[in-house]
């Protein structure tokens, strides 16, 4: 029995997660919430991670009902993400591992989505679509490694999303792609926009410029809603992706696809998802906010698999990096 204490903290979600073995004891999560219009900078995320991650180590061992001297390893986001924010957890999963004599395990941000929604899902060898505010890469397990078959080649899906939200001055409250969610539900009229593939890669900042530099024009005159905006802006990025994550199913030969990052809660995405897995007879994979958007429990289940393979890291290598690509990882706890 292994029960292991997990740090997240890349964005402006500050989480920390219990976990024993596969089950899940806690699960606590602080998001930082900037005005309408307003993005999320490192400097005040950092400070907000500082401020609440004290009370939200003891939330959390507090409802796992689990004391320290019980926990085995600790875990932490070594990256990628923001710089500050991550300096700030780190910081702390640093600390707590000293004073407690426990080891400390550097985990990779996307390793920790996808290892967690298998976790959850039951799903074998699916087919990744990870998207999220800072990341947007369809992955395939291989050879001991993740390999990104596709992805953003410059700005994130979420991120895409985020910053529309900013142009209608939408609340950040609980995320701008869950406001624009439900917004676009209400929307009828298409927009034709950019529609953005380059071989297994996408783009997305032509179609924002493209629909930031519209959105004015189109309300103004009645001819589109905000809703409609929001339902054109979902309808071709999402028909991107799943264009994308079918012709990497197709090189694999894959009948799993399982959807993981933040925007993987989205439900159009997933409908869209799940229409074209019907038609190819494959099964479609996701989980809810719980895990979808960041936390700290899927950190320390990668934590742990890294743990029982046998990884036992150093301490001049605990450190963070923006950086760090998922295909970076040799994945030892699989065949």
């Amino acid at each position: 029995m292994v029960i292991t204490l997990g740090f997240e903290g890349s964005a402006n979600k500050l989480g920390i997660g219990i976990l024993q073995n596969d089950k899940v004891l806690s699960n606590c999560r602080r998001t930082y919430v900037t005005p309408p219009g307003e993005g999320f900078l490192p400097r005040e995320t950092a400070r907000h991670h500082q401020n609440n991650i004290v009370d939200l180590l003891q939330e959390s061992l507090s409802k796992a009902n689990v004391k320290p001297h019980e926990i085995d390893v600790i875990c932490y986001t070594k990256g990628p993400g923001m710089g500050g924010p991550l300096v700030a957890v780190a910081l702390v999963a640093r600390t707590v591992a000293q004073l407690w004599n426990k080891p400390l395990i550097p985990v990779n941000h996307c390793i920790g989505h996808i290892e967690m929604g298998r976790l959850v899902t039951g799903c074998e060898n699916p087919t990744v679509l990870y998207v999220s505010g800072g990341n947007t890469q369809i992955i395939a397990y291989s050879n001991k490694k993740y390999r990104i078959f596709g992805e953003t080649i410059d700005i994130a899906v979420g991120n895409c999303l985020d910053r529309f939200a900013r142009v209608l001055k939408l609340s950040n409250d609980p995320s701008p792609g869950y406001n624009i969610e439900q917004l676009a539900k209400q929307g009828k009229k298409l927009l034709p926009l950019p529609y953005v593939v380059k071989g297994m890669d996408v783009s997305f900042s032509g179609i924002l410029t493209f629909i930031e530099e519209k959105a004015e024009k189109y309300l103004k005159s009645g001819e589109y809603t905000e809703a409609d905006l929001c339902f054109s802006l979902q309808e071709t990025i999402f028909a991107m992706l799943v264009e994308t994550t079918e012709r990497a199913m197709a090189h694999c030969g894959s009948n799993e696809v399982l959807i993981v990052g933040g925007v993987g809660c989205n439900e159009r995405l997933q409908s869209m998802m799940h229409t074209m897995c019907v038609e190819r007879g494959a099964v479609l994979y996701a989980t809810d906010e719980r895990y979808c958007i960041d936390n700290g429990v899927m950190i320390a289940h990668a934590g742990a698999l890294m743990f029982k393979s046998g990884f036992h890291g150093k301490w001049e290598d605990t450190f963070c990096t923006q950086r760090f690509r998922t295909d970076d990882v040799v994945v030892t706890w699989r065949d």
